[in-house]
């Protein structure tokens, strides 16, 4: 399926609208991305965009909780809200007739939304349970409470929020994160399916062309957590979160930090796998992840383990990371380079996947980046340009949180 243009159109109010067209499907897809993410909270109330994202599906414009939902279920829209670092994005997939019908209901929902007071309670209870579960599953708090320690405040908050802040988020809280986060400036509409552009740019126009401009939020940057920190917990497992710098998606090495991660964590063929868990049996998970933000970008790692081994398994694991940058094989990059290629071709056919990656792209390249463009760098890569990067972005400032019985140490060699 040859790449088809992304057509965009940028209104006056500021809403970046982009469509991608895929004539071979019957399906339409959209991201509407809007600014109101957990970076834009007050201080003192990380939990407010998840409580604001709940309550604007609750009710909007002449329909209810009830009557919004029908409406939606009717049109066959598979739907999704979820809360990020940057946005508040509300997605939805249905039949391509269909989709100018939805891009009318969340007009309202973003524009003119109920946000009943009367659910506000509800809405902060589930939020809570949804914490209170995190709680329980020490392998998902490891790693957000690593990002609270690699990463500066704002950036390192969790994007579901945070129990201690809870109880002092209010309805006017929440009201003046909608007043000033829900707008169009900053706001990206990304669409893919069979569409045609100048119906959805009209039909966007109709319904959100008119949406009024609010000032832009200044983000104000803060401290982040130690980088050595432990805590306790009367467990028999250790949680190990690992991490360190890396370049954003807008560098122009990422993909070679993409591919220096993926030999380290591909799946099973992968260092971690291979050498933590199968020749030395040293825990039962462990892998390592490339995160980004808009400036700044990281690896994160896991392992997760007993006691007994956990200095072992960080001992083992950091040795694997350091071990790259002594050579790299040219079947470990085509093992990652098939996996790539297979993960292009899914995306290749799923309008969900493309509506959400061109809304990203806009995001951190402010434009789009075609999927045969992806190829080809991915392609291109050799070992040299992953070793390259590799020993030009040593793992030297690392940071590290475990959860367990006992706090572990870096070694000396490695710290």
């Amino acid at each position: 399926m040859a790449d088809l243009p992304v057509q965009s159109h940028v209104f006056e109010n500021g809403l970046t609208l982009l469509v991608e067209p895929m004539r071979a499907v019957q399906s339409a897809s959209f991201s509407l991305a809007v600014p109101a993410g957990v970076v834009y909270e007050d201080e003192g109330l990380n939990g407010s965009s998840a409580v604001l994202c709940d309550l604007m599906v609750r009710g909007a414009g002449d329909l209810d909780n009830r009557e919004l939902s029908d409406a939606l279920d009717r049109l066959g829209l598979q739907r999704n809200e979820t809360v990020g670092w940057n946005h508040i994005s509300f997605s939805g997939a249905t039949l391509a007739e269909n989709l100018i019908p939805a891009l009318n209901i969340y007009g309202d929902i973003v524009r003119r939304p109920h946000l009943p007071e009367d659910q506000f309670s509800a809405v902060l209870t589930g939020v809570e349970q949804s914490l209170r579960a995190t709680e329980d599953e020490p392998r998902q708090k490891v790693i957000i409470e690593l990002r609270r320690r690699c990463y500066d405040d704002p950036w390192g908050r969790p994007s579901d929020g945070d129990l201690g802040d809870l109880p002092h988020i209010t309805m006017r809280a929440i009201r003046t994160l909608y007043n000033r986060g829900i707008r169009p400036n900053g706001a990206i509409l990304g669409i893919a399916g069979n569409v045609d552009f100048d119906a959805v740019r009209e039909a966007v126009a109709s319904t959100l062309g008119d949406w009024e401009q609010k000032p832009d939020m200044p983000l104000v940057r803060g401290g982040r957590g130690p980088r050595r920190d432990h805590i306790s917990s009367d467990s028999n497992q250790t949680h190990i979160g690992l991490a360190f710098d890396a370049v954003p998606y807008r560098d122009e090495d990422y993909y070679a930090a993409w591919a220096a991660v993926s030999v380290l964590s591909g799946g099973s063929s992968s260092r971690l796998f291979t050498e933590v868990r199968e020749r030395r049996g040293l825990c039962y998970s462990v892998y390592a992840t490339l995160n980004s933000l808009l400036e700044e970008g990281r690896v994160l790692a896991y392992a997760g383990t007993t006691p007994e081994r956990a200095q072992e398994t960080l001992n083992v694991t950091l040795q694997e990371i350091h071990k790259l940058g002594d050579g790299i094989g040219e079947d470990e990059l085509e093992r990652c380079k098939a996996g790539a290629k297979s993960a292009l071709i899914m995306q290749q056919e799923s309008t969900a996947s493309r509506a959400s990656s061109i809304t990203r792209d806009w995001f951190h390249l402010r434009r789009t980046v075609p999927l045969s463009e992806v190829h080809k760098r991915i392609d291109r890569l050799t070992v040299s340009d992953v070793l390259r990067y590799v020993r030009e972005h040593p793992p030297l400032d690392l940071t590290l949180l475990t959860i367990g019985p006992e706090p572990l140490e870096v070694p000396d060699v490695i710290s």
